[in-house]
C-alpha cells in the first residue's frame, strides 16, 4: 500500500463546462503588479506546510513573470476562513483566498466568475462533478483545489479472524459487526458523529440510505422519509446493539475514529485517503470498498472540496488568470496532490494519476470521484446548517432519541436560514 505518501491533511472543512474566455479582468498589462493570496494550511508540520508548497510554486512563477510579486500567507484550517472575512469586512481583501466556502462572497458580488479570469482550457479541465458545485445559478464562482472522496476501510486481519468478507450492503455490514463484537473488538463500527465532522458520516449514510441533504432544485430534505429510515436503521440495528463501541457516537469525533483504527480497534469506518498512511505506519493491514447502501452499494459516495476564488476588488483579472492558469497546471496539480494525498480537481491530473503505478493506492478514490455528490456549498445558508448538524444530529442515535424528531428540527432550521438568503 505504500507510495510517495508524504502527508496527513487537516480535512476540509472542510477532503465531482462551460467555454469562456480568459484574462478578461482589470487593470490591463502585468507592470508593477503584486497579487496577494490567503492560502490553507493542509500540512501537519512545518515540514509539509503548503507554505513551502506556495513558495516553490510561485518562485518559478515569478522567474517567468518579472513584472509580478505573488505573495502567499498561509493558516491552518481553524483560522483561514476567519481571517478572510476580516480582511474582507475591513474593505482590504486579498487578490484571491483558497479556503473552504465560496457562497457569501459570490452572492454580495465580490467575486471574478471564474469565465472572468480562466482560460478556456483551464476551466474546462476542471472535473465537471467539482465546476458544478462550484457553481450559482449555472456561473462558476468557485474553482476547486483539493477534493477527495470517502471508502469504508476495514481491518483485514479483524476480518479474517472472525472469518468476514467486506460487506456489500447494511445488513452485511451489521451483521459484521456484530461477529466483531461477538469477538471483543472495542469498535465493530466507528461511528463519529461528534462535531468535528458530523456533517461529513451523516451525508455519507444520507446517501448510501438513498437520500441526502437536499432534492434536485437545491431544497434541504433533511427529514425525509429515506433519512428518517436511514437514521432508524442506524440507531436500532447498530447504536442500541452496542455495535458502535464504548463512546456515544454523538460525543465521537472523526480523529479519535481514526486513531482507533490505526490502534487496530476499529473493525470498519469511513476514511478519506489520508487514513491510508496513518494506518500503514502503525502496521495495521486494511482493505477499502464503496460504501454499503440498503442493497447493495451506495449509489453515491461523498465528495469534498476546497475552493480557490478571486476578488474583484484590487482589479487585478488578468494577472489572477494568468497565474491561476499556472497554478492548475498538470504539474502542479499533481504536485500538490502527492504532497497531501488528495485527489486531482482536473481531468489532465486525474488521468494522469490513474496510468501512474505510484498512485495504484488512490485509485480507488479517484474511482468514486464520477459518483461525488458534494456538500450543497452552493447555498449561503449551508454553513449554519452544516453547524446545526454537527451540534444535534448525534441526538438523533442516543439512547432514548428519536431520529425523526432530531431529523425534524435540523429541517425546520434549514428551511429557515434557506428562505433568509
Amino acid at each position: 500500500m505504500q507510495r510517495r505518501v508524504t502527508g496527513l491533511i487537516a480535512v476540509v472543512s472542510a477532503l465531482g463546462v462551460t467555454a469562456a474566455l480568459g484574462g478578461c479582468g482589470g487593470s490591463g498589462g502585468s507592470g508593477g503588479v503584486t497579487l496577494r493570496l490567503v492560502a490553507a494550511d493542509y500540512g501537519d508540520s512545518q515540514a509539509n506546510s503548503s507554505q513551502k508548497y506556495w513558495d516553490k510554486l510561485t518562485h518559478a512563477y515569478e522567474k517567468e513573470h518579472p513584472d509580478v510579486d505573488v505573495e502567499v500567507s498561509v493558516y491552518s484550517w481553524n483560522e483561514v476562513d476567519a481571517k478572510v472575512k476580516t480582511m474582507v469586512a475591513d474593505g482590504d481583501p486579498p487578490d484571491m483566498a483558497q479556503i473552504g466556502a465560496y457562497a457569501d462572497y459570490a452572492a454580495a458580488g465580490q467575486l471574478y466568475r471564474a469565465d472572468d479570469v480562466l482560460s478556456i482550457d483551464t476551466q474546462a479541465d476542471f472535473v465537471r462533478q467539482l465546476s458544478a458545485a462550484g457553481e450559482i445559478n449555472r456561473t462558476q464562482y468557485g474553482m476547486p483545489f483539493a477534493s477527495s472522496t470517502r471508502l469504508l476501510f476495514y481491518n483485514k486481519d479483524l476480518f479474517e479472524d472472525a472469518g468476514l468478507t467486506p460487506p456489500e450492503n447494511w445488513r452485511q455490514l451489521a451483521s459484521a459487526a456484530a461477529a466483531l463484537k461477538a469477538r471483543g473488538v472495542k469498535y465493530p463500527y466507528a461511528l463519529p458523529l461528534g462535531p468535528e465532522e458530523a456533517q461529513a458520516e451523516t451525508m455519507m449514510w444520507l446517501l448510501s440510505g438513498n437520500g441526502g441533504y437536499t432534492d434536485t432544485v437545491g431544497s434541504y430534505t433533511l427529514d425525509s422519509e429515506q433519512n428518517t429510515d436511514t437514521f432508524t436503521w442506524l440507531k436500532e440495528k447498530l447504536v442500541d446493539k452496542g455495535l458502535t463501541g464504548p463512546v456515544a457516537p454523538g460525543k465521537l469525533n472523526r480523529a479519535q475514529a481514526f486513531a482507533a483504527f490505526t490502534r487496530g480497534e476499529v473493525g470498519m469506518l469511513n476514511g478519506h485517503p489520508t487514513l491510508m498512511k496513518a494506518a500503514a505506519e502503525k502496521g495495521v493491514k486494511f482493505g477499502m470498498v464503496p460504501m454499503p447502501g440498503v442493497n447493495g452499494r451506495s449509489r453515491a459516495t461523498m465528495g469534498v472540496a476546497d475552493w480557490m476564488t478571486a476578488f474583484k476588488e484590487n482589479g487585478h483579472g488578468e494577472q489572477i488568470g494568468e497565474f491561476l492558469d499556472h497554478v492548475y497546471s498538470e504539474k502542479n496539480v499533481l504536485d500538490f496532490s502527492h504532497e497531501y494525498d488528495l485527489l486531482p480537481v482536473t481531468t489532465s491530473a486525474s488521468e494522469a494519476m490513474a496510468a501512474d503505478t505510484d498512485d495504484a493506492d488512490l485509485v480507488d478514490f479517484l474511482e468514486e470521484l464520477p459518483n461525488a455528490e458534494l456538500y450543497p456549498v452552493a447555498q449561503t445558508s449551508w454553513a449554519a446548517v452544516s453547524a446545526d448538524i454537527k451540534r444535534q444530529i448525534g441526538a438523533a442515535v442516543e439512547a432514548g432519541g428519536n431520529p425523526a424528531v432530531t431529523l425534524g428540527h435540523l429541517q425546520r432550521a434549514a428551511a429557515a436560514a434557506q428562505s433568509a438568503e
